[in-house]
C-alpha cells in the first residue's frame, strides 16, 4: 500500500515538474494538448469567418502594386486586413472563448501539490535534552471537487457560451460595416473621378466653343459680346474642373485612410463608374424579416440578453448551499505544522456542505442588479431592432428610387449630347447664336452630373440595403460571381 502511494506521489510530482520545466528548454506544452483541452475555441478561429454569400474567408494580400488601378476586390481585402476594429473584435472572440473554457473547467476537480526538502533544528535551553536536526522530504497533495451548486456552474457556462456567440456576431457585424465603409469610399472615389472626367470634357467643349467664336469674330460674323460670353463659359468650366480635381483628391485620401495604407501612397482607380444597375430581388417585408433573423447586430444583442438572463441564475446560486468533495495526502507534515519526528503519511477524504447563512443582504442586491441588467439588455435589443429596421426601410426606398432614375438619367444624357451636337453644327454654319450653344452646353453638363449622381445614389443605396439587412459579403459588395 505504501509503495502504491509513493508511486502515485512520484507520478504527480514528475507531471508537475515536466509542465513547469519543459518550457524553459524550448518544449511547447501548450500545443496541441494544453492549448485547448476543453475544446472551447470556435471553428472560426482556425478556419476564419465567412461572410454572407461568400464561399471562403477574406484573404489578405501579400502586397499590392499601386502603380496599377486598384480594383474593388483588392480594396476590400486590403481594408479588412488592416482594420484595427476588426482585429479588436477578433481578439474579443478569443477572450470569450477563454471564458467558455474557464466556465467548463468549473466542472473538473482541482489538484494541488507541494514538494519540499526541510531541515528542522530544535535547540533546547535545558541541557538535559540534546539538540536535534531532522531532515525530511515533505509532500502535500490535495484534490477538491464541487459536486453540486444548484445550477450556478451551468448558468455560468450558458452565459459564457452566449457571450461567445455575441462576440462572433459582433465580429461579423464589424466585418460587414468595414466592408460597407470601404466599398462606399471606393464608389465615392470613382464618382469623384467620373465627375472630374465630365468637368474636363465640359472644359474642352467650352474651349472649342471659344475657339469657334474667335474665328467667327475675326470674320465679323458675331459681335465681341458673343466671344466674351464664350470666354466666361470657359472660365466657369475651368473653375468647375478645379473643384472636381480637389474633390477627387479628397476622395482618394479618404479611401487611402480606410485602406490603412501610408499617406504618401499614390492610388489609382479605374476610369468609369460601373453602370450595371442590377435589380432588387426582394420586397421590403422579406428584407425586414431576414434582417430580424440574421442581422449580426441583432444576433449579438439577443445573445447578450441570454447571457444577462443566465447571470441572474449565477448570482442567485451564490446564496444557495454547495456540496464539495475533498481528498488530501500528507507526507511528513501537514499545513501549519512542523515536520514529523519519524517518517509518516496521512490521508483524508471528506464531503462537505457549505451553507451561506447571512451576508448582510449583499446577494439580494446582486440579484436585483443582475435583473436590472436583463431589463437593460431587453431595451438594447429593442433599440437595435428598431434602428436596423428604420435604416433598412430608408435604404430600400432610396434603392428603388435610384434604380428607377438610372434609365431616366441615361435618356437625359443621350438627349443632351445629341442636342449639343446639333447646336454645334448650326453654330458653325451660322444658323445658331452663342446663346443656343451655351445653353446646350450647360444642359449637357447638368445631364452628365445627373447621370453620375444617379449611379452614385444607386451604388450607395445598394450597399446600405445590404448592410442594413446583414447580407453584406465580399461577393455582394464587389458584384463578383
Amino acid at each position: 500500500m505504501n509503495a502504491s502511494r509513493k508511486g502515485i506521489s512520484a507520478a504527480i510530482v514528475i507531471f508537475i515538474l515536466i509542465c513547469r520545466v519543459a518550457p524553459v528548454f524550448g518544449f511547447d506544452l501548450q500545443y496541441p494538448l494544453f492549448d485547448d483541452p476543453l475544446f472551447s475555441k470556435p471553428d472560426v478561429i482556425e478556419k476564419g469567418v465567412i461572410l454572407p454569400g461568400d464561399t471562403a474567408p477574406i484573404a489578405c494580400l501579400v502586397s499590392k502594386d499601386f502603380s496599377s488601378p486598384l480594383t474593388l476586390s483588392e480594396a476590400v481585402d486590403i481594408a479588412l486586413c488592416n482594420n484595427p476594429q476588426i482585429r479588436s473584435s477578433w481578439a474579443n472572440i478569443r477572450v470569450r472563448a477563454a471564458a467558455v473554457g474557464e466556465a467548463r473547467a468549473a466542472y473538473l476537480p482541482a489538484l494541488n501539490g507541494a514538494l519540499n526538502r526541510t531541515k528542522d533544528r530544535i535547540d533546547y535551553s535545558d541541557s538535559r535534552y540534546p539538540d536535534s536536526d531532522i531532515y525530511r522530504t515533505t509532500f502535500q497533495g490535495g484534490l477538491s471537487w464541487r459536486i453540486l451548486d444548484f445550477g450556478g456552474r451551468g448558468a455560468n457556462r450558458r452565459a459564457a457560451n452566449a457571450l461567445l456567440a455575441a462576440a462572433l456576431a459582433s465580429h461579423n457585424a464589424t466585418l460587414q460595416k468595414a466592408l460597407s465603409d470601404v466599398a462606399q469610399a471606393y464608389f465615392d472615389a470613382m464618382t469623384a473621378k467620373a465627375a472630374l472626367k465630365a468637368a474636363i470634357e465640359g472644359k474642352e467643349i467650352a474651349q472649342a466653343t471659344l475657339n469657334s467664336a474667335k474665328a467667327r469674330e475675326e470674320k465679323g460674323a458675331i459681335s465681341r459680346s458673343d466671344r466674351l460670353r464664350a470666354t466666361t463659359a470657359l472660365a466657369s468650366a475651368i473653375l468647375e474642373s478645379n473643384r472636381a480635381q480637389s474633390d477627387y483628391r479628397k476622395a482618394l485620401a479618404v479611401l487611402g485612410q480606410i485602406l490603412g495604407v501610408p499617406g504618401n501612397t499614390v492610388i489609382s482607380i479605374p476610369e468609369d463608374l460601373a453602370e450595371n444597375a442590377g435589380k432588387i430581388s426582394k420586397d421590403l417585408n422579406d428584407w425586414l424579416e431576414e434582417a430580424q433573423r440574421n442581422h449580426p447586430a441583432i444576433v449579438a444583442a439577443r445573445e447578450q440578453l441570454k447571457a444577462a438572463q443566465n447571470q441572474v441564475a449565477v448570482v442567485r446560486s451564490a446564496g444557495l448551499p454547495t456540496l464539495n468533495f475533498s481528498a488530501n495526502y500528507y507526507k511528513n507534515t501537514k499545513p501549519g505544522e512542523a515536520v514529523t519526528q519519524t517518517e509518516a503519511t496521512e490521508t483524508t477524504v471528506g464531503i462537505g456542505v457549505n451553507i451561506p447563512l447571512f451576508d448582510g443582504f449583499s446577494n439580494t442586491y446582486k440579484i436585483r442588479g443582475a435583473q436590472a441588467q436583463v431589463e437593460q439588455k431587453k431595451a438594447a435589443l429593442a433599440d437595435t431592432e428598431n434602428s436596423i429596421a428604420l435604416d433598412l426601410i430608408k435604404a430600400y426606398v432610396d434603392a428603388t428610387s435610384a434604380l428607377k432614375n438610372i434609365d431616366a438619367s441615361a435618356d437625359l444624357l443621350k438627349a443632351a449630347q445629341e442636342a449639343l451636337a446639333v447646336s454645334q453644327r448650326r453654330y458653325d454654319k451660322g444658323a445658331a447664336d452663342i446663346t443656343e450653344i451655351l445653353n446646350t452646353q450647360s444642359a449637357l453638363s447638368g445631364a452628365r452630373h445627373e447621370r453620375i449622381r444617379c449611379l452614385a445614389e444607386w451604388h450607395s443605396a445598394r450597399l446600405r440595403l445590404l448592410a442594413s439587412a446583414g447580407k453584406m459579403g465580399r461577393l455582394a459588395a464587389t458584384g463578383e460571381k
